[in-house]
């Protein structure tokens, strides 16, 4: 009984000091974490703190300048599409208004050799037909206007360039030099546009015969005389 109860107390005092170990065991195990932690903690504002690469800086720098370029040349061409758009809506019955003109020539044309039958007194009869195309003309005329045709006034007007196309030059005293005193064909404007300049003559100064017999120191002898010049 005696061996019995001495093992009982050498196996009791294992066992105590086993759970006294395992306890140390547990403590050191809990101080590590916690020595970690506390250095995980103190680490993480330095890891904040940190100033971001150059290296990313420049690349969203060279980002945000690819995006500010693209962004404007798609602005450029949604002004360009719209303006174009515009231009269509505005001038897109150009072309059909420049093949009628003829039929306005020709018109006009008819109107001017029927009223001189009429004048002579060879056609009395086509007085009413010469009246019936003159209304056909003007309400002709009337509806395109509604559409931005319109007429450029010539006759008596100072030659413009843009609008007029001298074909030549006539000598007049009357008038002004460079006036349109004649009008071969009319002209027509679309809207703010010249569709078909008018075909003029243009008046010039006349020459008197002295001018003509004495030539100046500059002129190499040489004379405007019977001379019609074209002015493009």
């Amino acid at each position: 009984d005696a061996c019995r109860s001495m093992t009982r107390r050498q196996k009791l005092r294992g066992k105590k000091l086993e759970e006294d170990k395992d306890l140390q065991n547990s403590g050191t195990q809990e101080a590590d974490a916690g020595e970690i932690t506390t250095k995980g903690e103190e680490k993480a504002p330095e890891l904040e703190s940190q100033p971001v690469k150059p290296a990313f800086e420049k690349e969203l720098e060279e980002q945000k300048d690819k995006y500010l370029r693209l962004y404007a040349e798609f602005e450029n061409y949604r002004k360009r599409v719209q303006k174009d758009k515009e231009e269509l809506v505005r001038y897109g019955n150009e072309s059909l208004l420049y093949d009628l003109m003829p039929v306005i020539d020709n018109l006009e044309m008819a109107i001017q050799h029927s009223s001189d039958d009429v004048s002579t007194g060879d056609q009395p009869r086509l007085t009413g037909l010469v009246q019936g195309v003159e209304i056909t003309l003007k309400e002709f005329l009337r509806v395109l206007d509604r559409f931005g045709l319109t007429q450029i006034t010539a006759l008596g007007k100072t030659f413009d360039p843009a609008l007029h196309h001298a074909m030549t030059q006539v000598e007049r005293d009357d008038v002004d030099e460079n006036t349109v005193v004649e009008e071969f064909r009319k002209g027509y404007m679309y809207r703010d546009r010249v569709l078909r300049p008018s075909l003029v003559a243009v008046s010039k100064k006349a020459v008197n015969s002295e001018q003509l017999s004495s030539p100046g120191p500059h002129s190499g002898g040489f004379t405007w005389e019977n001379e019609a010049t074209v002015v493009s």
